[in-house]
């Protein structure tokens, strides 16, 4: 595990050194790796087991079935056997239960037949005793009347009654009635009288109840009879007797109603017999029928019993018989079960060993996934294979005691299956293998993922697979703390996407994942949330090469999710193919969903399989869901398999047809990355995938069509590289757009192997040989220095010789006006293109840029070199909602014309209500952003001016384009303008803007003569005359019109045409001709004077900064507005008299017929000047394009060794040839006198030593960092770099000399100066010519000169200069110092050259830029003492950087006047 974290260390510094990607690994690092280590071995280590368990336990089920099958069959013949008993039982008994129901039957019909009878009688005798009773109910109310006078009876009245002595008759008639019903046995008595009746009633109790207990259904005839008379008597009537007695009343209604129901009861009787009798069969008949039926009931019983046992019998057969048919579906299912599982067997078999193998390697296994997990996802494939296959599997098996890995081991495998990166294509994330990788990190992690995804394809995805369950937010929008606190508690998936390189330290807990309190809460600044551990938390930036900070690495995985030429080119050609052959790409699509799904498909159902087999217990042979499944498994697996022969076939075919589309989608993919890549020229040049895609697209769709394949793929290249370029170059600045087209053909030609990478590296690299001597005059020695270096490739031998064979050729050659288009002399003639521009370089650096030019012309075709800007409208057309137009500002042009001009054939006007223009500044913000949301919802168009004015703004604006991208009015526009940051670090325009902009560059017109007219074209003919000194007006005008595009144009000459850039505009000059008209109407006379001070002071000298610039500026005025150009006689540039008053239109055409061609001389400049400036763009192109070479392989690689040995042999090498510091305290001993030349020894000594030492010090520690010794800092890296780009390193710069030589030169150069430091400091004797570029500070002996002669002499320091005379002589002719100042050599003058023979400054030769000076003798004299006539104050300087690097004036001799010398910059240089 060590070794894997100090491996990633050390491939981290490559990694950073070659991709400029800063990886950290940090100690957290390493302890996360161990806790992931832990939990992954604990993981799979329960997942192998678990995987052994299921198969083992399968495979055992499958060999037991196979021996239960034969004790299934002798369990199916013993129930065969007893199922046949069992019916032959049953068939029995069903013949005995036949008869005894046959018996049941029969007598059941006796019984019926008896029943009927029976319900007959009932029939009767119901009849009967009905009417029975309806007689007797009449009966009743006679009965009833009786009781009912027995009731008024009493023991008192009855005594009462008793106790009369002589009744009425009415009283003695009812007691003589009672005494003939009570006759005994119908004895009537004769002695009916009162006397007697009071014996009857004598006891009156006995004779209540003998009234209460009459048989009154018994009266005996005679009774009847004798009462009759009684009951005929009209008194005898109980409310009659009652007057008299109420007893005799009672007993009167008594004898009335006995009687009456008597002779009721006497009708009814006959009926009660015949009702008796009738009773009396019916109950005979029941009783013969209950016998009957009790027969029958026993019948059934002993039936029942019968029936029960057939029952059982047929039962029991039925169970035996279902019995044997599951034993024969059991022995069928089991056959089908083995024979079904013959190839599982084997296959799981074969598992189960590999399991068993993976057991033994598990531990080495699960190291190099966790190593993966860990380190890798920050890293690009080429690292990743080098990490895994060239480090750490070799090291393991190296070690004493090898840890056992499984051979070829795909991370992958262990980590994820195909059926998951299916379901992942499913949902978006790219085919290619690193995507794969990636999301396998991704989803295994144990710190929270952080995707760096410059091409947002990994956010896709995310959003896609989480879908509505994600949270998105950003750091710092309103509320993001609140959603996370919430997410939190919830156990949500949150994204926070676009992060920059800096996180809300807020964040800290989180990201750490520092939990408190048991591990259930989380402290977000002061609040302590709860914390949920399903919470997943995903972390997203746009940033292409973010430098995240060690400690946030460690909390975080890193993965690079950035888009790789193979993965990009891969979704290119899908994208090509589904445009030009839609069907095969929809088939390829359909085809590819559909392999995946089958993936998906039979993983589920093997996994569905194991798992029944496996919890399949007992009995499970009779499982037919289980076989079923199986079955449905093999059939499902056998026609997937058929599926997949068959999409094989088709894939094959499909693939054949779509690899004919390949060239276009490569070379669309190398276009993107060349695109891609130009932010390291400028950071304004930013480009999104997506907005490349559309530009694909439309080229795609642009293509002439063909019917030949080849012809029309090879139509859709040049479709797409056209547009592609097209798209690219609107947005480049002039300067940019020659190193975009050189890098596009040379990476075109690398791709199509069409050049040497070797020799791309030399033209790129050039690396000269120094301290060499050009053996012919029309070569430099640094020439020849790359001449000799060239020489040193195969195809180049013996050039060298060729040339000092043939020189006059060559000279001919070298010094012709345009060689790039001349043929090379001798056989170098039929070199390749790429060979000649070689050479170009080494002869005539100058035209390099021009056969740059004629090379892409010739490999590319002349469309790529022809300067067209594109016209607005047609700009405009791929703009929209989501596409803002983005103007990058150049001084002196106003873009936003055209929008207005554009917007008005449109109908967008300020008139109209629907054109919003915001200029940007302090406070505009809230309009600007009133302005979008209205423009947004009602489809208008707005302006944003100017917005590097609002910079902490930028970021609320890159989020409201965001917003309003979608769902906008599809009218709505918007147009950004701002002005470039001049140095990277200044860049404030948010990368989002940028890329989902169309880029627009408008620059000022280049030449004299569009500049000129440009000029003009500020005025109008009203201008002309609008003043009363027409004359004089319209010269200086057109004077200051030429004056105004010369200051202008100027600067493309470099330093040499103004030390220092100044920012002149259109402003400028309409103001000085606005003072021009002021003054011409003020005054009679032209004040010249007074013009040029404004002019020159104020107007355009207000920009100026730099001295030496002002007198440029002076001198160009001086020449241009004075006296003479009244009367005539003046010439604004050779060959270009100054106009006479003419009108506006004839200016221009005077401007057309009589301007000069573009040369240095419009401007003042020998053309010479011309020369230094394209050599020296030539370098920047070179330089450039070098930079953007991919750095691990290429043309950047083309010398066979890898950029870590190159850098290594350039350092042993300076390690090597380093001298020692100088001895500090033996030179101050030596140098006692201690006189102005000793201490500026001593103090460039001490300078030296300060340098050296930073040089050896910081070699020393690379040295350390490449071996892996010590951890590469930002300073190694720069170092590193820096060395292999061949510059000086920054921190020797600032402790050296100002230089722009390569670093290869400046180490010769430092190691001459050392050289003289050592001979100057062996004795401190002042040498006899002093090499003046040899110093770091040489003002301080030019100085010391001054104080040495002041102490001679005795004069005032403050009242003396510098007298410089050249000598006719060179180093070599002198052998002492002077008495007096100091002979110096090593100058070198630009722009003019040194006549020694008149002693004065002429004209430079040409091609000729920097003729040495002889050597100069510079002494002090008296400022009085000074020459002021004939001289041209001529400016000293270290570089030809100029302006900052300005050392001293020397007054040299001139017979022309010194303002020529001025307008042609004519410089002294210590170093070229």
């Amino acid at each position: 595990m060590a070794y894997v974290h100090t491996s990633v260390n050390h491939t981290s510094k490559e990694y950073l050194s070659n991709e400029r990607r800063y990886n950290y690994t940090t100690p957290k690092s390493f302890l996360e790796q161990i806790n992931l280590y832990r939990s992954l071995l604990g993981q799979k280590s329960k997942l192998l087991t678990n995987n052994m368990e299921r198969l083992e336990n399968g495979l055992q089920k499958l060999n037991s079935t196979s021996a239960q099958v034969d004790d299934l069959k002798a369990k199916l013949a013993a129930q065969e056997v007893e199922l046949k008993q069992k019916n032959e039982d049953a068939d029995k008994l069903i013949q005995v239960v036949g008869v005894e129901t046959e018996k049941v039957s029969k007598e059941k019909a006796i019984a019926d037949e008896e029943e009927e009878k029976v319900a007959a009688i009932a029939v009767v005798v119901s009849g009967t005793q009905r009417d029975c009773e309806e007689d007797l109910a009449k009966a009743e109310p006679a009965l009833l009347a009786a009781q009912e006078a027995l009731n008024t009876l009493n023991k008192n009245n009855l005594t009462e009654l008793k106790s009369f002595g002589s009744p009425v008759v009415a009283v003695t008639n009812v007691t003589a009635a009672v005494m003939v019903l009570m006759a005994p046995r119908g004895k009537v008595p004769k002695d009916r009288s009162w006397k007697a009746a009071k014996v009857m009633m004598a006891k009156v109790d006995a004779f209540l109840l003998a009234l209460i207990h009459f048989d009154k259904e018994n009266v005996p005839d005679t009774c009847l009879k004798a009462i009759q008379p009684y009951l005929k008597d009209p008194e005898f009537q109980p409310d009659l007797v009652a007057s008299k007695s109420n007893a005799a009343a009672g007993l009167c209604s008594w004898v009335i109603n006995i009687v009456k129901f008597y002779e009721v009861f006497c009708e009814v009787e006959p009926k009660r017999k015949a009702l008796s009798e009738a009773n009396a069969e019916l109950a005979a008949a029941q009783h013969k029928l209950a016998a009957i039926k009790t027969k029958i009931d026993l019948l059934n019983a002993n039936l029942g019993k019968l029936t029960a046992k057939f029952e059982k019998a047929t039962a029991d057969k039925l169970k035996c018989q279902q019995d044997a048919e599951s034993t024969a579906r059991t022995i069928s299912l089991a056959n089908r079960l083995v024979g079904g599982l013959v190839s599982e067997n084997v296959r799981w078999a074969e598992a189960v060993e590999d399991f068993k193998k993976q057991e033994r390697t598990l531990c080495g296994d699960v190291l190099i996934i966790t190593a993966f997990i860990s380190y890798l996802g920050y890293f690009t494939k080429h690292y990743r294979l080098h990490l895994m296959d060239n480090m750490w599997r070799s090291y393991f098996s190296q070690l004493k005691v090898p840890i056992p890995v499984t051979p070829d081991l795909d991370p992958l495998t262990m980590l994820t299956d195909s059926a998951d990166i299916a379901i992942w294509q499913n949902e978006g994330l790219p085919a290619d293998r690193m995507s794969t990788e990636n999301a396998t990190i991704l989803t295994t992690c144990q710190r929270w993922p952080l995707m760096v995804d410059p091409q947002l394809q990994g956010i896709k995805w995310i959003k896609n697979k989480y879908g509505e369950d994600l949270r998105v937010v950003r750091i710092g929008q309103k509320g993001y703390l609140d959603a996370m606190e919430r997410a939190l508690a919830a156990g949500d998936a949150v994204l926070i996407e676009n992060l920059e390189e800096t996180m809300d330290p807020v964040l800290g807990p989180l990201l750490g994942r520092e939990t408190i309190k048991k591990g259930r809460y989380i402290k977000i600044g002061d609040k302590e949330c709860e914390y949920n551990p399903n919470f997943r938390l995903i972390l997203h930036t746009k940033l292409a090469s973010p430098h995240y900070q060690p400690e946030l690495q460690a909390q975080c995985t890193l993965i690079n999710f950035t888009v790789t030429r193979d993965g990009l080119e891969d979704q290119l050609l899908a994208a090509v193919v589904s445009m030009e052959r839609p069907d095969l790409e929809e088939l390829k699509s359909d085809l590819t969903k559909q392999q995946n799904s089958f993936k998906i498909t039979l993983k589920t159902l093997e996994d569905n399989l194991l798992s029944r087999l496996s919890a399949a217990s007992g009995d499970f042979l009779g499982d037919t869901e289980l076989v079923e499944n199986l079955e449905t498994t093999k059939r499902t697996a056998a026609e997937i398999e058929e599926k997949v022969k068959e999409a094989k076939v088709t894939e094959a075919k499909i693939n054949e047809a779509r690899e004919h589309y390949r060239p276009a989608a490569a070379r669309a993919s190398l276009l993107y990355f060349i695109m891609n890549d130009l932010n390291k020229i400028h950071p304004m040049y930013q480009f999104s995938l997506k907005a490349f895609s559309v530009v694909f697209e439309k080229a795609v769709l642009k293509a002439e069509q063909d019917d030949v394949l080849s012809q029309r793929v090879s139509n859709l290249i040049d479709s797409i590289t056209s547009s592609v370029f097209q798209y690219t170059t609107r947005g480049l600045f002039e300067c940019d757009k020659l190193t975009y087209i050189a890098q596009l053909a040379f990476q075109i030609l690398l791709m199509d192997k069409e050049i040497n990478p070797v020799e791309l590296d030399f033209l790129l690299r050039y690396p000269v040989q120094p301290g060499v001597t050009s053996p012919v005059d029309f070569f430099s020695n640094h020439s020849w220095g790359g001449i000799k270096a060239l020489c040193c490739l195969e195809e180049f031998r013996n050039l060298d010789q060729d040339i000092e064979g043939s020189a006059k050729r060559w000279r001919k050659f070298v010094e012709g006006e345009c060689p790039e288009k001349e043929k090379f002399p001798q056989e170098w003639k039929n070199k390749n293109s790429l060979q000649r521009l070689c050479m170009m370089r080494a002869l005539r650096p100058d035209r390099m840029t021009y056969a740059v030019r004629d090379f892409v012309e010739e490999k590319l075709g002349n469309k790529y070199v022809i300067g067209r800007s594109l016209d607005f409208a047609i700009s405009f057309e791929e703009s929209g909602p989501a596409t803002p137009m983005f103007f990058i500002l150049s001084p002196g042009v106003d873009p936003l014309k055209d929008v207005e001009k554009h917007g008005k054939k449109l109908g967008f006007t300020f008139d109209n209500k629907n054109f919003h223009n915001v200029s940007l500044g302090q406070g505009q913000e809230v309009v600007a952003e009133q302005a979008l949301t209205l423009a947004a919802e009602n489809g208008h168009w707005v302006i944003l001016q100017n917005i590097h004015l609002v910079a902490s703004w930028l970021g609320s604006l890159e989020k409201i384009l965001e917003q309003h991208a979608e769902g906008s009015h599809e009218d709505f526009r918007v147009f950004v303008s701002a002005e470039p940051s001049s140095t990277p670090e200044g860049h404030i325009i948010p990368q989002g803007i940028l890329e989902n902009s169309i880029k627009i560059t408008n620059e000022p017109p280049t030449g004299m003569h569009a500049n000129l007219h440009k000029a003009l074209d500020n005025f109008n003919q009203d201008t002309l005359e609008m003043c009363a000194q027409e004359n004089e007006f319209k010269s200086i005008l057109f004077a200051v019109c030429y004056f105004h595009a010369v200051v202008a144009e100027r600067s493309k000459f470099g330093p040499q045409g103004w030390n220092r850039s100044y920012p002149f505009n259109v402003g400028d000059l309409t103001i000085s001709i606005n003072v021009l008209y002021n003054y011409l109407e003020a005054n009679p006379k032209v004040p010249f004077d007074d013009l040029r001070y404004l002019f020159g002071e104020i107007m355009y000298g207000g920009h100026i900064t730099d001295d030496w610039d002002r007198r440029l500026c002076r001198t160009y005025l001086g020449e241009y507005i004075k006296p003479e150009m009244m009367e005539g006689e003046l010439c604004l540039a050779p060959g270009f008299p100054l106009p006479g008053n003419m009108d506006y239109n004839n200016y221009h055409q005077y401007i057309d017929d009589t301007l000069p061609a573009e040369s240095p001389y419009l401007y003042g400049l020998h053309p010479n000047a011309e020369i230094g400036f394209l050599t020296q763009s030539s370098e920047k192109l070179f330089r450039t394009v070098l930079e953007m070479q991919p750095r691990d392989g290429g043309a950047g690689e083309g010398g066979g060794m890898t950029r870590e040995e190159k850098v290594r042999v350039v350092l042993e090498e300076i390690m090597e040839r380093l001298p020692e510091d100088f001895n500090m305290t033996e030179l101050l001993e030596k140098a006692e006198e201690r006189t102005p030349y000793q201490v500026v020894a001593l103090q460039e000594c001490e300078r030296m030593n300060f340098l050296t030492q930073e040089i050896r010090c910081s070699l020393h520690e690379l040295n350390l960092g490449l071996k892996g010794e010590l951890t590469m800092t930002g300073e190694m890296e720069n170092l590193q770099n820096a060395i292999y780009l061949d510059t000086v390193p920054d921190n020797w710069t600032k402790r050296a000399y100002p230089s722009m030589s390569s670093l290869a030169l400046w180490f010769t150069d430092l190691l001459v100066r050392i050289k003289e430091l050592e001979h100057w400091s062996n004795d401190f004797a002042l040498p006899a010519v002093v090499w003046l570029a040899g110093f770091f500070n040489p003002q301080s002996f030019l100085t010391a000169i001054m104080q040495a002669t002041a102490r001679r002499n005795q004069w005032p320091l403050d009242r003396m200069c510098l007298q410089c005379d050249v000598t006719k002589k060179h180093r070599e002719d002198f052998s002492s110092a002077p008495r007096e100042g100091a002979y110096v050599h090593g100058l070198y003058m630009e722009g003019a050259r040194w006549d020694t023979q008149t002693g004065m400054i002429v004209d430079a030769r040409l091609k000729e830029l920097t003729p040495a000076m002889p050597v100069m003798f510079i002494r002090a004299i008296l400022v009085d003492k000074q020459e002021s006539r004939n001289i041209y104050q001529c400016p000293v300087y270290k570089t030809r950087q100029r302006g900052p690097t300005y050392v001293w004036t020397f007054n040299l001799k001139t017979k022309e006047p010194p303002s020529k010398w001025t307008l042609a910059g004519v410089a002294l240089l210590l170093q070229i």
